[in-house]
């Protein structure tokens, strides 16, 4: 499979035009009030609720590359809401309102993020869709029945979700072999590199100082050192997502997970009718090794996955560069979803990592001995979750008690990922494990694999 273009950090800056130039790098030794480092979603939102709350903050905001090089730049563009995280390990520290709270304030992210960008101007190709999970075997049939039922358990709207038969699945989207549904309402599609760099300009416009081309070096309480000198900030926020274990003394924090994508060239308007999908639902699967697709604003098909899903040491892409085989095996999920797309070519491949803690549970918190918060682990759903996180560092760093610093997310402690070897095993042997369950589920086995439980036992997924 031959593809135009492979990395250049996402099809999403092809998409506006290429790289931006970077902003100024920190010119020096700096005072402010709040040094952020990292300018991703989580950075910039962050930075964006304390200003609107304190239009007189000093906020510094330092970037290694360019705001939104990482996964805000290249991520599937899917506005979701959603709470893919364990709720019974959230139960352990708080109480099942506390936990239908956070359901309910991460549901809430988009209202709120299309709210902001209507409100600011930002275009990014934002529309309101439903997110479809297609089953297309008996054991992912019975997975997406277990979903619904699971989420009608934990309070969610019956308005909000559907189970859907073969035949009105169909309907949406001519998916081959499709057996069923689940579908969740209420979520939107974005573009990534117009969200976060729209973002970026607001904050910007309100005062915020975005120094790019700086690498931390360091930091600790009051200081954060970096190659082009220090900022000292009576405040801290780390928010650093996929790329945390890059910082000393983070280097076990939260495991950089990689996960690429393809776009296919422009699908014509012949093909379209054959496909359907005229609800630009976002789409995904309920494979174990599960995928995330969009349709795009021009009439694309990205198709994303896990791919390579660990480099050992925590190590992260070049530039968003991804591996033939990987582009090989979402073309094979792509043609075997969509076979009505095997003539397209692939324009653009990518990836990038995201942040996965111990307990593959999203965190955010705020030390205010040291000064020093953080958010993020969102486990790829960080389009949302990063919107909940600004809100919610801003009111912790302000010392507001609010709803928002009352959810369970908030403080939480996690323990570290092993050391290598082990995490690079443990990682490898889960996502194999996955491939191989699939491939049984696919070749005709009635129930859900055992080997998938045992694949999430190894890492606590």
């Amino acid at each position: 499979m031959d593809v135009k273009t492979n990395g250049n950090i996402s099809f999403w800056y092809a998409d506006i035009g290429g790289i931006p130039n970077k902003r100024p790098a920190l010119p020096g030794d700096r005072d402010a009030d709040i040094c952020i480092i990292g300018a991703g979603y989580t950075g910039l939102w962050t930075a964006y609720y304390l200003k609107k709350a304190n239009p007189a903050l000093d906020i510094v905001v330092v970037e290694r590359e360019f705001a939104g090089f990482g996964a805000s730049g290249r991520n599937g563009g899917w506005l979701s809401g959603g709470f893919g995280w364990s709720r019974e390990k959230y139960l352990k520290t708080s109480s099942r309102d506390a936990v239908v709270g956070m359901q309910r304030a991460m549901a809430g992210t988009v209202d709120e993020v299309i709210r902001v960008t209507e409100a600011e101007g930002i275009d990014a190709d934002t529309i309101r869709v439903d997110n479809i999970t297609v089953a297309t075997n008996q054991p992912q049939l019975n997975r997406v029945r277990e979903e619904y039922k699971f989420y009608r358990d934990w309070q969610m709207p019956a308005a909000r979700i559907e189970l859907l038969s073969a035949e009105d699945a169909a309907k949406r989207i001519r998916i081959a072999g499709i057996k069923g549904a689940f579908v969740i309402r209420d979520t939107a599609r974005v573009q990534p590199a117009k969200l976060v760099r729209g973002l970026a300009k607001v904050v910007e416009s309100l005062g915020v100082s975005i120094f790019e081309g700086t690498s931390v070096k360091s930091f600790e309480k009051g200081r954060v050192a970096t190659d082009r000198g220090n900022v000292r900030a009576p405040v801290i926020i780390r928010a650093t997502e996929g790329f945390t274990a890059g910082l000393p003394g983070e280097e076990r924090t939260w495991l950089p997970l990689n996960s690429a994508q393809i776009v296919t060239e422009p699908v014509p308007d012949s093909l379209w009718k054959e496909i359907g999908w005229e609800g630009h639902e976002l789409l995904g699967d309920a494979a174990h090794a599960y995928c995330y697709a969009q349709r795009t604003r021009e009439g694309r098909i990205t198709m994303g996955g896990r791919g390579v899903p660990y480099r050992f040491g925590s190590k992260t892409d070049v530039n968003g560069q991804t591996q033939q085989t990987t582009i090989e095996a979402l073309h094979a999920i792509l043609t075997r979803l969509l076979p009505q797309t095997k003539s397209l070519k692939i324009d653009h491949a990518w990836c990038g990592v995201l942040g996965v803690p111990r307990d593959w549970c999203t965190t955010a918190g705020f030390d205010r001995a040291t000064g020093i918060g953080w958010a993020g682990g969102y486990v790829g759903l960080g389009v949302s979750s990063s919107n909940l996180a600004g809100r919610t560092l801003a009111d912790l760093v302000l010392g507001r008690d609010t709803e928002l610093t009352r959810l369970p997310w908030v403080n939480r402690t996690v323990r570290k990922w092993e050391p290598e070897p082990f995490r690079w095993l443990g990682v490898h042997s889960m996502y194999q494990l996955y491939r191989i369950a699939d491939e049984r589920e696919f070749a005709g086995l009635p129930h859900t694999s055992r080997l998938a439980a045992i694949a999430d036992s190894i890492t606590g997924h």
